[in-house]
């Protein structure tokens, strides 16, 4: 099976088609370059063949490199797998290179044979990058294909040459966003900022005419013709050096160090614009050679790449069970969840009625769509026309009869099991028998609120995150008697609303605040022992967490802090692990400091809500210690505080896939994105040094570090949690 063909017209053009077999979308393999490889060279060996056009048999062009193709070039090096990434890299330049040189003479730059790309639509990755070594760039006139390189979002970076050439072709500042923001451009934007050549109606026609007339002089790269000067200027140039002073800044301020392969990206660029092209060829593979040697790096691709695609695809949905997509909706509530729920929802298509207590509070639910909208067009992003399309799918009443045929209603009223109960049973004498009921809550036990219905089996829990229209992840939890048709309901729903999923079973907090409260409780905790807010805080974002804790204190509010503490603390009873930090919040709240809300919490805030600055007189009831801790111990106890409650989560059989507990870390509240998630950072460190550190943190911190047994024995069994619970795993035990 072949992923590239040939064909030679009569006109002597040879037509370079990808087209990869049982893909929705082209990969590169590394059989595939074997075969573009040969293709090229027949084609430029061929006297008949004037020009070369490569496209694609899809309506997309590609969408990356198919990342098994790294890991069999790390096992084909045997022991020095170093060595093999970088050959193999090195492999993809020497292909490149030859299409961009395409023949010619090497001193003259004459003799030649044109080659353009034809691209359809998105190209991704390397689906960029074999384009930009071609000599012009075609692109159909197609307003939902995407270019660029997103390869930083996943822990690596263009390591094809698209790092070397985008920057020679833009200049550093030209290129930052696409490479260090991972950017995505439609084709418009893309030929405008100068990535691509033309946007046409018919890529293959205009590259094929282009092909045919192409002179001597078209061919040559700037970077490869006499007096080439970087735009924007080299490192070594006035300005071109305060390019990369700031660019240097702007990478720092935004990853703050925790992010790997921004800070090789911005390495191999530096360097490689200080040489010839082909050293700087040299330079990006050594770079990207060492980026994918960082355990970050494998973490980051297996949570953000292959494990979120396997949820999104149904990885752990209910085998047996039709297509449960949803067609009418019933939303409970109209407040800032429920409003947002009912904007996603009215977004994928979905018909919803938007329910409140009266009809002006369900109208300002369906306001909050209507504003979205205008946000949308005034940054030319939405049109009338589509506001009016969405705002037609969004029924906002108070009347229950409403919901008569909707096939899912999601919950998201007041956090009281009395109002949801009483709720549940007035809806459930009025849906369909066969509809599936949810609750969006965030704390109460699903199976204490399905006892309110005469269809427990139908009964959920779907809890999104604020704001819903931003977060990617939803949590969907299964109640003691939950069953498969409900869960595989919730899956093609999330699917469908285009957010990713991840399944638990029912516990307090679920997993995702399980995990979160504690990273909030261990901050406070050390703001009582007098360790400095910034401190906390930068120890957090240094670790990639995109706020810090005591910054998300204020910002998720004071008062709802203390709520679940008093709530847990009933539940738990003498069980309840108190600590200073309750009474620290709750001092707060009695002080008015709420936080963003009340304009006065951890931080001082001006009229607008704008941070001034931590509130100092924090440090009248608990005074700043004259000695602070290490960094890397406000960090591990930070880190400990989550990770502890992911394995216990998966020792008690809340989480039932590990895959799920490192994505929905990463995805529900940004935890530390470059080490794949709690069990990835875990198999990082390696169980037996994590062990250790946990018995260190007990004995000076207190029994909330102690090692879960479950950790305990894998670190004597010296296992990792990927080896022995990932899905590889799982389907050798098979």
């Amino acid at each position: 099976m072949t992923d590239f063909t040939m064909k030679k017209d009569a006109d002597g053009v040879a037509i370079i088609t990808w087209d990869v077999a049982d893909k929705t979308m082209n990969v590169m393999s590394i059989e595939g370059l074997g075969q573009l490889n040969d293709l090229v060279d027949d084609a430029l060996a061929d006297d008949a063949v004037k020009g070369i056009v490569i496209t694609s048999g899809k309506d997309t062009f590609a969408g990356g490199m198919d990342l098994n193709l790294l890991a069999k070039m790390k096992e084909s090096a045997g022991d020095d797998p170093a060595k093999g990434l970088f050959e193999g890299t090195m492999q993809m330049h020497g292909l490149l290179r030859k299409i961009e040189r395409a023949g010619m003479d090497a001193k003259t730059n004459k003799g030649g044979k044109p080659i353009a790309a034809a691209v359809p639509g998105t190209a991704a990755g390397i689906g960029l990058e074999l384009p930009l070594a071609t000599h012009r760039i075609f692109v159909a006139n197609n307003p939902k294909a995407k270019i660029g390189l997103p390869e930083i979002l996943v822990g690596i970076f263009p390591g094809a040459g698209g790092t070397t050439r985008l920057v020679r072709k833009l200049g550093l500042m030209g290129a930052s966003s696409l490479l260090l923001e991972g950017k995505m451009l439609s084709p418009d934007k893309a030929k405008g900022a100068g990535v691509i050549d033309e946007v046409v109606d018919d890529p293959i026609a205009a590259a094929r005419d282009w092909v045919l007339n192409a002179k001597d002089p078209d061919l040559v790269k700037p970077w490869d013709a006499k007096g080439y000067k970087m735009p924007g200027g080299a490192p070594y140039h006035p300005a071109g050096f305060m390019n990369f002073v700031g660019a240097n800044a702007m990478v720092h301020g935004k990853t703050k160090g925790a992010f790997p392969a921004a800070k090789a990206m911005l390495s191999a660029v530096y360097e490689g614009a200080l040489v010839p092209f082909d050293t700087a060829l040299k330079i990006e593979a050594r770079w990207f050679t060492n980026i994918l040697m960082n355990p970050s790096s494998g973490a980051m691709i297996r949570s953000l790449f292959l494990n979120k695609e396997a949820l999104e695809k149904g990885a752990v949905r209910p085998k047996d069970v039709p297509d449960q997509r949803v067609r009418k909706l019933g939303v409970l509530g109209a407040g800032m969840m429920g409003a947002g729920i009912a904007l996603v929802s009215a977004q994928a298509g979905i018909e919803v009625v938007l329910i409140d207590r009266d009809q002006a509070a369900a109208d300002k639910g369906k306001a909050y769509s209507a504003s979205y909208m205008d946000k949308g067009i005034a940054r030319k992003k939405a049109t009338e026309e589509k506001k009016e399309a969405l705002l037609s799918k969004i029924t906002a009443t108070a009347d229950l009869e409403q919901l008569k045929g909707c096939d899912l209603i999601i919950e998201a009223v007041f956090e009281d099991p009395g109002v949801k109960a009483e709720m549940t049973k007035k809806v459930e004498a009025i849906i369909p028998e066969d509809c599936i009921f949810a609750s969006n809550t965030s704390t109460l036990p699903i199976s204490d609120l399905a006892k309110a219905s005469v269809r427990p089996e139908q009964f959920i829990g779907i809890h999104f995150f604020s704001p819903v229209e931003r977060m990617a992840l939803v949590e969907i939890i299964k109640g003691a008697e939950t069953g498969d048709r409900a869960v595989a309901k919730s899956l093609d729903y999330v699917r469908q609303i285009r957010k990713t999923p991840i399944v638990v079973n029912d516990a307090r907090f679920f997993y995702a605040n399980r995990c979160i409260i504690p990273y909030g409780n261990e901050a406070t905790r050390m703001v009582t022992e007098g360790v400095a807010p910034v401190l906390i805080d930068h120890a957090a974002q240094q670790l990639g967490f995109p706020v810090g804790p005591i910054q998300l204190g204020d910002e998720t509010s004071v008062d709802l802090a203390v709520r679940i503490m008093k709530a847990t603390k009933a539940a738990m009873g003498n069980a309840y692990p108190g600590s200073e930090a309750d009474n620290l919040i709750v001092w707060m709240e009695e002080e008015g400091r709420l936080g963003r809300k009340s304009k006065a919490g951890y931080f001082n805030y001006d009229e607008n809500g704008k941070r001034l600055g931590y509130w100092k007189g924090i440090h009248d009831k608990y005074p700043l210690a004259e000695e602070q801790p290490d960094l890397i111990e406000v960090q591990e106890r930070l880190m400990f505080a989550q990770v502890l409650e992911a394995v216990r989560a998966l020792e008690e059989g809340v989480l039932e896939d590990i895959r799920e507990g490192d994505v929905g870390a990463i995805l529900g509240w940004g935890f530390a994105p470059w080490s794949g998630g709690p069990f990835s950072w875990l198999d990082i460190l390696g169980t037996p040094y994590a062990a250790e550190r946990c018995d260190t943190l007990q004995a000076k911190f207190g029994d909330r570090f102690e090692c879960p047994a479950l950790l305990r024995e894998m670190a004597e069994k010296n296992q990792s949690f990927y080896g022995r619970f990932g899905p590889k795993a799982e389907a050798a035990a098979a």
